[in-house]
């Protein structure tokens, strides 16, 4: 068998890239996207788009994608191959170790193609040494999902200072669902994830005062809520709520508000996630109107 030539593309190889065959049943294919259209936009850098050639045919491929700004990629999010052992020689030998982020349709496992085609990316992922790490759920909000009614149980202020923000997240971080965190906590501490979070939402290219600190009727900090603005869409930045208030529902009211301030921008469209098995967020999401749009499964490096 000839040998495999594993490369980064060149500038103006796009076409090279596009040239495998993709049954568009999972990953961007499965909704509509292709990696011309969002390597134009800038979505991709050539020396962060890998092929594997077997005779001058692409037999693998792989994207990694980061914001304009950025110095390294921050997340793998194209993948697949019509040979698996290509894929898997293909994202051992890349010298490039970010997150891979697999966008799936939703109830995914119910389609024998689909889950195949899922089963087939994730199998290759892992023996080249990730590992799952969690299952998300990601929504969509649009106008016609209309704009739910504020509780009026909270009061919101804006909090310029990050350092504030940061002791905020430092609360929050405590005994949270959310596998990223929990993931950076047992690694690095507290401290670390609350300043990962920060420095997250402060990558974010919306403004920094659309922040706001939650509050009850006693004056006591409930929890945070941050809507924002990602490189392609509005999102939910953001929202969580302090230990000693957990149990109340509050999640809901801080989705409700950040909802109430991009509706108020005049957006067309608000994405969002939680993990799968946060279900109390999950239901809050679906009690806000935000139907699921996608799941994604995340795959990380030891």
């Amino acid at each position: 068998m000839t040998d495999l030539v594993i490369r980064p593309l060149a500038a103006g190889e796009e076409t090279l890239f596009e040239s495998l065959p993709d049954p568009g049943l999972v990953g961007f294919a499965a909704f509509g996207d292709t990696y011309g259209a969002m390597a134009a936009a800038g979505e991709y850098r050539p020396e962060w788009t890998w092929v594997a050639l077997r005779d001058g045919v692409v037999v693998a491929r792989a994207a990694w994608w980061a914001g304009p700004e950025d110095d390294k990629p921050l997340a793998l999010d194209w993948f697949d191959f019509t040979d698996a052992g290509a894929g898997v020689e293909l994202l051992r030998t890349s010298p490039l170790r970010a997150e891979y982020s697999l966008k799936l349709p939703p109830g995914w496992r119910d389609v024998p193609a689909v889950r195949e085609q899922a089963r087939a990316r994730i199998d290759a992922a892992v023996a080249a040494g990730l590992t799952p790490l969690v299952e998300r759920f990601r929504y969509r909000w649009t106008p016609e999902c209309g704009v739910p009614a504020r509780p009026g149980r909270l009061e919101f202020r804006p909090e310029p200072d990050d350092a504030a923000v940061l002791d905020v997240f430092r609360r929050i971080h405590q005994g949270s669902l959310d596998a990223h965190v929990r993931r950076t906590v047992a690694r690095s501490g507290l401290e670390a994830a609350a300043r990962e979070q920060l420095d997250y939402l402060l990558w974010l290219p919306s403004p920094r005062e659309w922040w706001r600190l939650a509050y009850d009727s006693a004056g006591d900090l409930v929890g945070l809520s941050v809507p924002g603005r990602h490189y392609g869409d509005p999102l939910i930045g953001y929202i969580g709520v302090v230990p000693e208030h957990r149990g109340h529902g509050y999640a809901y009211d801080l989705l409700v508000e950040a909802t109430h301030k991009l509706a108020g921008e005049g957006v067309d469209g608000i994405v969002a996630g939680t993990d799968q098995a946060n279900t109390p967020m999950a239901a809050h999401f679906a009690r806000a109107g935000y139907p699921i749009a996608q799941e994604r499964v995340d795959l990380i490096w030891p």
